[in-house]
């Protein structure tokens, strides 16, 4: 991981008075994350409303709950906090995978195993589908944008510090985590492609992202919302690989097993991302007596 650096540019023109940063660097090991919360989000996402067969709409109600109390506490963090950052990552996977999975599912055959006709307290799903639920979400991603640009807002990543922008970046990144889920579902299990299909289509779409990385017209922050958007449908279709039974293409490993597992790599990836953090971080007064 790339040295970050600790202070912005100043945050009022003229002004001499330097803010901490509140997210990371966009460097590979981001991605690497990236992928990892994601597919841990979609792993227990299912692990709590199908293996555990709390529903979609139980869930979805407490790990939406759960994603306010992890961002509140994101939000009033004075500088980037990896931990911090990336449990709400992950709790926008999650809540991610069970809301797009109540806009587009019901309680018919198809989305129900083993006979049940039902799944959980409350309401089954609203049986959107995919196409439907899709094109509202991508809606509301866009409206969300439109605000964010109406405020004169930087949708740089890297120049993220008030308190606005950061509200306005982690809506969009809680819609698009469930469109992202969305979009997975849809190559896995309705485009014909399958789980290993799905995931090659991404990968390969990622990595024509990548190369546009050299073209100078292309803008970088188009490209990486692009990216971030692109990563959950591979992190759905990765995470359906690993649990969805031999006969329907998938490995078997259960949700339990593979959310374990994916959870022991994040939270080690997290530490290492910490320790970096601690070891680059230079103290803020002594970065103030440099630059005043």
């Amino acid at each position: 991981m790339e040295k970050p650096e600790v202070l912005t540019d100043p945050d009022v023109a003229g002004s001499n008075r330097y803010v901490m940063k509140k997210l990371p660097e966009v460097t590979l090991a981001f991605w690497v994350m990236k992928i990892a919360a994601t597919t841990l989000g979609e792993t227990a996402g299912d692990l709590f409303a199908q293996t555990l067969k709390l529903g979609y709409f139980l869930t979805t109600v407490a790990l939406f709950l759960i994603f306010v109390v992890t961002l509140v506490v994101q939000l009033r963090s004075q500088r980037y906090h990896p931990f911090f950052y990336w449990t709400v990552i992950l709790s926008t996977s999650m809540a991610g995978t069970t809301m797009s999975d109540f806009m587009n599912r019901d309680a018919s055959a198809k989305y129900l195993t083993d006979g049940a006709k039902s799944l959980g307290w409350g309401p089954q799903g609203l049986g959107l589908g995919y196409p439907i639920g899709a094109a509202i979400l991508i809606s509301l991603l866009i409206v969300i944008f439109l605000i964010w640009k109406a405020t004169g807002l930087t949708f740089a990543i890297r120049d993220i510090v008030t308190f606005r922008a950061e509200a306005l970046f982690w809506a969009a990144i809680l819609v698009s985590n469930t469109l992202g889920t969305s979009m997975g579902d849809f190559l896995s299990d309705s485009s014909g492609l399958g789980y290993a299909g799905g995931a090659l289509l991404v990968t390969g779409v990622l990595a024509v992202l990548v190369a546009l990385m050299r073209v100078p017209a292309v803008p970088n922050v188009l490209l990486f919302w692009i990216a971030f958007v692109l990563t959950r449908p591979l992190g759905a279709t990765a995470g359906d690989f690993l649990t969805k039974p031999l006969a329907k293409g998938g490995l078997d490993l259960g949700t339990a097993g593979s959310s374990a597992v994916l959870l022991a790599i994040l939270v080690g990836l997290m530490g290492y991302a910490q320790v970096q953090e601690r070891r680059n971080l230079v103290p803020r007064n002594e970065v103030l007596s440099e630059v005043s």
